[in-house]
């Protein structure tokens, strides 16, 4: 029997409604903002993200899923989607229109992780993205509607954590004093800390494996490092968020997994720890259109993992459920009476009522029960005798009341109540 290929998953209708209620409530608050709507392919060019993303992530070493195509091209599905909106902002020219341009995505991607609760290798995520100036209004802007979707969707306990990791300047002067910190405990943290020691050293700070946590306690930060502009920016940032009173905490060894983050980094997470339940995360990247080839532009945003979200949604008593069934099941006994039945149905709905009828030619108790088990509202019974004189029997399910209605005015009464 066939299964779903391991860390994928199957969207059930409750699932779907879930989602659905994350995605509507997200794009409407970003449109208030001026964001707009953008799709990109789930395939790209591998090297856009080993370019974009750094050769050095785990992304890029351990989870793209990367194939040569029938002519020859090595392409990628997507790990994420902030370097195909910037491949797409260069290559269609959006730097003519008005700056910022303000864009939001649903982004489907794919990542050959571990799977486990919150995270799958096919995944989805809620992208916000504001490419173009450089502003701590900007930066606030974006954590503000990241912050109101989270309130939107009625989470609670959620904090919003806050850090600065300066530019490649202000790093050179970093990178080298971290590096002291950790070389002498070296040996004793995991294969992954030690392969990054080399290649991306700030790595180190964002390690979850209990091995290197000990380490992790009194590393030095690069708040300390930061060039005196560099501070001054995020402490407008700070002004920012203060003014638009939306609480957060400064973690200062908070680093993004990427290489394209500057400056501004963020996540937003709720009490229970663990990076699988992280509602948002992300920051500004402004050298990351400047290494796909184009000119230097600033950007920031962020992704919010559908899953994850749905997680938080769930524990705390907020999702959706799937719906309600029709409101309208058609029900027939009796010869001749299917079609009338099917077209009575299909009237309902060309009306604007959900309607539908049962199948299979069963019996009026089996055909009743059905109708309740899919939560419809009324049945209309359509038998021989009812059709020989003219009428429907309305039953309202709920309240057990049952009344004819002349066949020709069930579209009218059921659109008028």
């Amino acid at each position: 029997m066939y299964k779903a290929p391991r860390g994928t998953h199957d969207v059930l209708p409750d699932d779907y409604a879930v989602r659905t209620h994350i995605l509507t409530t997200a794009s409407r608050v970003a449109e208030l903002a001026g964001y707009r709507p953008i799709a990109t392919p789930i395939i790209e060019h591998a090297d856009l993200f080993v370019r974009g993303i750094g050769d050095a992530t785990d992304i890029v070493e351990k989870e793209m899923y990367i194939f040569e195509d029938r002519g020859g091209d090595r392409l990628a599905l997507r790990p994420e989607p902030t370097a195909a909106i910037c491949r797409a902002y260069l290559e269609h020219g959006l730097s003519n229109e008005p700056q910022p341009v303000k864009l939001w995505a649903h982004a489907i991607n794919f990542r050959y992780e571990r799977p486990q609760a919150g995270r799958y290798r096919q995944f989805e995520q809620f992208d916000l993205e504001a490419l173009g100036v450089l502003d701590p209004a900007l930066d606030a802007e974006v954590l503000d509607v990241g912050w109101r979707i989270s309130q939107e969707l009625g989470l609670e306990g959620l904090t919003l954590l806050l850090n600065s990791i300066g530019d490649r300047e202000d790093r050179k002067a970093y990178v080298p004093v971290l590096r002291a910190h950790f070389e002498s405990n070296l040996d004793a943290m995991c294969a992954d800390c030690r392969g990054r020691f080399d290649r991306a050293p700030m790595r180190l700070l964002d390690c979850k494996k209990d091995s290197c946590k000990p380490f992790q306690e009194g590393a030095p930060t690069i708040a300390e490092h930061l060039r005196p502009e560099s501070a001054a920016y995020f402490d407008a940032v700070k002004g920012q968020l203060a003014a638009l009173e939306i609480p957060f905490r400064e973690a200062p060894t908070l680093v993004r997994g990427l290489d394209y983050y500057t400056h501004t980094v963020f996540e937003l997470v709720p009490a229970r720890e663990g990076s699988q339940v992280t509602v948002l995360a992300g920051g500004r990247y402004d050298g990351l259109i400047e290494d796909l080839g184009g000119p230097p532009t600033p950007g920031i945003g962020f992704g919010m993992g559908l899953e994850r979200i749905a997680i938080n949604l769930r524990e705390q008593d907020l999702a959706p459920g799937a719906g309600t069934g029709p409101r309208v099941v058609v029900v027939t006994l009796g010869e001749g009476t299917s079609e009338v039945g099917a077209r009575l149905a299909a009237r309902l709905r060309r009306a604007g009522v959900s309607a539908t009828m049962t199948y299979g030619g069963r019996s009026m108790k089996a055909q009743m029960r059905h109708a309740n088990r899919v939560g419809a509202e009324l049945a209309l019974i359509v038998g021989e005798r009812e059709l020989a004189d003219g009428v429907v029997e309305l039953r309202d399910l709920a309240a057990s009341e049952q009344r004819q209605v002349a066949l020709a005015d069930v579209v009218g009464e059921l659109t008028s109540t």
